[in-house]
């Protein structure tokens, strides 16, 4: 059952701590990134075998198979992800940025440029359940940056991806497919094999084997975060109706065990009901057995002196999702500074930011709210700057750029500017 306290009774740093099995993955992850650099498509296969039942005779996806895939997907979901799909381009259109150019002083001209990155690769998850959202909420910002190839990564039981996954590839754009999952497939993406080409940055969920991988393939590769487990805030007050407060906070705990679902409320009549509320719904669930133990390990319910209060203690925990249900929702709204996701208002489930407003669905976890943001546009795009004098200009400030540079005792930096200097009397 949930458990309840009292603002200040759990710590802010363990508002989301959940208890884990404590298994190092680091290690075995570490032995299948270095399989997969030495052995290329072999190794793949080693683990397709091992992990999903069998590996498929072809690791990359046809054509045929994308095409044959959204013909066969029924037409009233295919509808309706071809408006999510729209809906998360007109989104992030509005993330485009462009370059500029501007001569700060006379002879001068300073600017920056902003380029694509040329080859992005793409984890989507296949475990428990396929989560195809995800292929367009990663493709799609992607595609609006410019990136010159798409490369897409997903588990395959049995040797076959699920077919929605397939078809949101074909409706995202993504380029290249292929039926890999795992730390194994992260591998793949940093480092090359006969097959999978080797990108440039990575992005998308997983579990901690495929964290672990993106974590060790920093550097090698860019990566977008480290996610963790699902988490979810509620802020809400007597306005609130504890079914649906109830019904939230499970579509977070359906997840899995390790994702955390809380409740902060300034009205104990509420906490009470959400809570007899979530053993009555529990048992109705398809993953009821996923979301009990999510809620008995880390779901809580606090209970505060006011809204205020909960909303400062908030801003501290900094979470993935966070609903505002409240009277004055909007009006709290101005007050939230660190949050991943904030649905707004009693009709605003997080479901509808999972698959169909258009914001973006990967978020950051674990607190790092506080100093990172939804993957966007920006995550598939680096910029570079430039800069240009005049032999005027030089001659203007190169004394104060020599000085600065000796003065750090770089005299061959000094040097580059006081022999133009000479070259110029």
């Amino acid at each position: 059952m949930i458990k309840l306290y009292e603002l200040g009774q759990v710590p802010d740093s363990q508002i989301f701590a959940r208890e884990t099995e404590g298994r190092d993955v680091s290690g075995p992850v570490a032995e299948i990134i270095a399989n997969v650099r030495e052995n290329g498509d072999a190794a793949l296969r080693e683990y397709c075998n091992k992990f999903d039942g069998r590996a498929p005779e072809a690791l990359e996806v046809t054509e045929r198979e994308l095409a044959d895939a959204k013909a066969a997907l029924d037409p009233e979901l295919l509808a309706v992800m071809e408006r999510a799909a729209e809906n998360i381009r007109e989104f992030h259109r509005h993330q485009l940025r462009e370059g500029f150019t501007l001569s700060p002083r006379e002879g001068v001209t300073l600017g920056q440029r902003v380029h694509p990155i040329e080859k992005v690769g793409l984890y989507v998850p296949g475990g428990t359940a396929p989560l195809f959202s995800s292929v367009l909420m990663s493709a799609i910002p992607a595609k609006i940056a410019g990136c010159r190839e798409i490369v897409m990564v997903t588990p395959a039981k049995a040797g076959v991806v699920a077919p929605q996954i397939l078809a949101a590839a074909r409706i995202a754009g993504v380029d290249r497919v292929f039926k890999v999952g795992g730390a194994q497939a992260v591998a793949a993406l940093a480092y090359g094999t006969e097959s999978v080409p080797r990108v440039d940055k990575i992005v998308g969920p997983g579990n901690a084997y495929v964290a672990e991988a993106k974590r060790q393939v920093f550097g090698t590769v860019a990566i977008d975060m480290i996610a963790g487990p699902s988490e979810i805030l509620i802020l809400a007050d007597s306005s609130a109706d504890p079914v649906l407060t109830a019904a939230d906070l499970l579509s977070q705990a359906e997840h899995d065990k390790n994702a955390s679902a809380v409740l902060v409320t300034d009205c104990p009549e509420l906490a009470s009901a959400v809570a007899q509320e979530l053993e009555r719904q529990i048992p109705e669930l398809p993953r009821r057995e996923i979301a009990r133990e999510s809620i008995d390990r880390n779901g809580k319910i606090i209970v505060t002196h006011d809204l205020r209060a909960a909303v400062d203690s908030a801003n501290r925990i900094a979470p993935e999702h966070m609903e505002i249900c409240t009277e004055n929702a909007l009006e709290l709204l101005e007050l939230v500074t660190n949050a991943g996701s904030v649905f707004v208002g009693h009709s605003c489930p997080e479901a509808v930011g999972d698959y169909y407003a258009g914001c973006n669905h990967t978020l950051p976890t674990g607190g790092t709210a506080r100093f990172s943001s939804p993957l966007s546009v920006d995550d598939f795009i680096k910029k570079s700057q430039f800069m240009c004098y005049t032999p005027q200009a030089l001659r203007r400030e190169g004394p104060d750029i020599a000085l600065f540079a000796g003065s750090e005792g770089l005299d061959a930096h000094a040097r580059s500017v006081t022999k133009r200097l000479e070259r110029q009397a």
